[in-house]
């Protein structure tokens, strides 16, 4: 089984909640099975130290975890537009990988979320593509044929999933947001089968 790494941060479950989505969407592909990794915080006071296995939730990601997968999908909720500061400080750590060209070739996707509507989600996803685009990856979105891109009143982009979680971060994703979600996870898993050599 060929594996697809959902790395994210999520702070108050919606971000975790469409990795799960992602999740199902990687599964529906045959021979391909998802992982769930996620970043510890990042302390504004001094150099924090965490345990190696969190409280709850899915495990922090390593380096092997990227090296090993067979695609990547990064996501984050946004921050000023920009992804949140745990998973790009995650993110600056991975000179090892970019030096041995680790991710070179492999598919990858974003997805966000964010609390308004206009809240910088699309440009939360471009920041997300540009160390992607740096570690070599091959970037995919989501085309206009995932219909749900027409009609969604809530997230839904062409440059990835997204959710519109609302101002206290507690709205449930809708079922477009679900849907473009598992199509993007879908996506990322049978572009790897199709790369991945044959023995």
């Amino acid at each position: 089984m060929a594996e697809i790494l959902i790395l994210y941060y999520s702070r108050h479950g919606a971000t975790a909640e469409m990795a799960r989505q992602i999740a199902r969407g990687v599964e529906d592909v045959a021979d391909m099975t998802a992982s769930l990794r996620t970043v510890p915080e990042v302390s504004s006071i001094c150099e924090a130290t965490a345990e190696s296995i969190p409280e709850s939730g899915a495990p922090y990601a390593t380096d092997a975890d990227l090296q090993t997968c067979a695609g990547l999908i990064l996501g984050s909720p946004t921050r000023f537009g920009n992804m949140a500061a745990p998973l790009k400080y995650f993110l600056d750590q991975t000179s090892r990988l970019w030096m041995s060209g680790s991710l070179i070739d492999k598919p990858a996707a974003v997805f966000t979320s964010t609390s308004s509507m206009h809240g910088g989600q699309e440009s939360t996803l471009l920041s997300m593509m540009l160390p992607l685009m740096h570690h070599g990856m091959i970037l995919m979105g989501l085309p206009y044929s995932e219909t749900d891109l027409l009609h969604t009143r809530t997230g839904g982009t062409p440059y990835g999933a997204s959710h519109l979680a609302g101002g206290e971060s507690n709205l449930p994703l809708s079922d477009e947001e679900k849907t473009l979600c598992r199509a993007l996870g879908k996506r990322v898993a049978a572009k790897a089968v199709q790369l991945t050599p044959n023995d």
